[in-house]
């Protein structure tokens, strides 16, 4: 700790936004960054707290939070950025993307405002890239070892980059046509441009990892090759079954799941070529079914494209701006939230279920819902009961289920190696992370369900360090053991 007073001499401070207006004319990131010294005085209110819950109880990655901290208020630039990159291979995706569970368990959250720990950390990345720190780092020996990743998300890029530093052979398989899952065709650009993921790819290219994109595993390489060709099969390639909402008027035209949308939103905006039916919001009335962070995501992209009207609804309750008797610090608070797209415009609600999608001539126009009350059972479970007289109708030319995902697709490649599920549909490991096929391991979202990216990554960290054990007998990558899964 540099500053001992320096939570008492500095209130929280983080980057301001261009105005809504201004920014929903483009789809480029919006954030007026703190200048070095604020930053500075920033990373000084990280505190002698002694138990640093920031580490050891909210970062998935184990972020050694108060010593780059400690760094950045000295202006040790370059520890900083070796103390980061030590526990997270994209520390530059997490500083932008990441719902900061550090800030919550922040011990100077306990009676006041966190210290600003994601954007502290986004600044030290971007330092190291704009100064030319941040170079390959190539193995200094190869193994003989070769490895197949399948999937370039978060926990495909980790693990592919932990096992290549450790001497093996790695090629990466996309399906795409470019690099990056989710995060790429997932995250809209105002929240990630994707020279973000660009720049990391070509580090890791520089490395020697060998990446084969419109390459879909299970079609075109088939199971039986990938674990032919390869000693070690690595699957990450994410829990992209979605939820669907299977009520009267589904197969109207106009209803599309969230990632539909999303996917062909990010296309568009990278000059790639839209194939099918194209989604658009322009001159729409625009209903999102589902309240979470890809639902907000819709919503941002809905207005930049011209939607007449943004409407966001959520069958759970609204949760309170405060935290409950039942959710004390350090626990991840339950409350309510507003992103950025919902300050840009639109209307939510909550307690609302759909019941069906009315349409003329095939073409959604409407949706009937009715709002809900949740009662506490006998068994203690919450449960939803309609309210009697509460019907209702919204007008709909553009309906997106954004409601989750629900478990990794099993059709093709999945199907192919034969594998086992848990209960919920997930690829089924065991405590080394290997799948129910010898050599065959899976990771992140594939493996636990949809989650954060802040935990594939980790999660693909963990994976390399259970795979170069099962092929060399032994290894030195760190391990990044997860803590329990947080409901948020």
């Amino acid at each position: 700790m540099g500053k001992p007073t320096g939570f008492l001499d500095h209130e929280r401070k983080t980057a301001s936004r261009d105005d809504a207006g201004d920014r929903l004319k483009h789809y480029r990131e919006f954030y007026n960054w703190l200048p070095e010294k604020e930053l500075r005085e920033q990373a000084s209110r990280c505190m002698d707290c002694g138990v640093p819950f920031c580490h050891g109880t909210g970062c998935p990655l184990g972020n050694s939070i108060p010593e780059f901290n400690d760094f950045v208020y000295n202006g040790q630039w370059k520890e900083a950025i070796a103390c980061l990159h030590a526990t997270n291979n994209l520390p530059e995706i997490t500083g932008r993307l990441c719902p900061a569970l550090c800030e919550a368990s922040c011990v100077c959250a306990l009676n006041g405002k966190a210290v600003s720990i994601r954007e502290i950390e986004l600044a030290v990345v971007e330092k190291g890239f704009a100064e030319g720190w941040i170079k390959p780092c190539p193995p200094e020996a190869e193994t003989g070892k070769k490895i197949a990743v399948v999937g370039s998300g978060p926990a495909g890029l980790a693990v592919a980059q932990q096992l290549r530093r450790a001497g093996h052979a790695v090629t990466v398989f996309e399906k795409n046509k470019k690099l990056g899952g989710t995060l790429r065709y997932g995250i809209p650009d105002f929240k990630l441009e994707k020279t973000i993921i660009d720049r990391r790819v070509a580090q890791m290219e520089a490395e020697g990892i060998v990446f084969k994109t419109g390459c879909e595993a299970g079609k075109d390489i088939s199971a039986d090759d990938l674990k032919k060709q390869f000693d070690a099969v690595c699957l990450t390639g994410g829990a992209m079954q979605a939820r669907d909402l299977p009520i009267p008027g589904r197969d109207q035209k106009g209803v599309y799941l969230a990632m539909q949308f999303l996917t062909q939103s990010n296309r568009r905006v990278s000059g790639e070529a839209i194939e099918g039916e194209e989604i658009l919001a322009t001159g729409k009335n625009v209903v999102v079914i589902g309240g979470g962070d890809t639902g907000s995501d819709c919503v941002g992209t809905s207005l930049r494209q011209g939607a007449k009207n943004v409407t966001q609804i959520e069958l759970l309750p609204c949760p309170s701006e405060d935290r409950g008797a039942n959710n004390p610090w350090p626990q991840w608070p339950l409350i309510l939230r507003t992103s950025s797209s919902h300050e840009e415009g639109g209307s939510r609600d909550w307690c609302i279920s759909t019941t069906e999608f009315v349409g003329e001539n095939g073409q959604v126009k409407k949706i009937k819902c009715v709002k809900v009350d949740w009662v506490k059972g006998d068994d203690g479970r919450m449960k939803m009961t309609p309210v009697a007289g509460s019907e209702f109708e919204l007008d709909a030319d553009l309906v997106l289920l954004a409601m989750g995902f629900v478990q990794p697709v099993h059709e093709g490649l999945l199907d192919g190696l034969k594998l086992e599920y848990d209960a919920r549909g997930n690829v089924k490991v065991d405590e080394n992370m290997m799948s129910s096929q010898k050599g065959v391991f899976a990771a992140g979202d594939m493996q636990t369900g949809a989650w954060l990216i802040v935990g594939a990554i980790a999660a693909g960290r963990r994976l390399a360090n259970r795979v170069d054990k099962f092929l060399m007998g032994q290894t030195c990558l760190p391990n990044c053991e997860l803590p329990a899964k947080l409901d948020i």
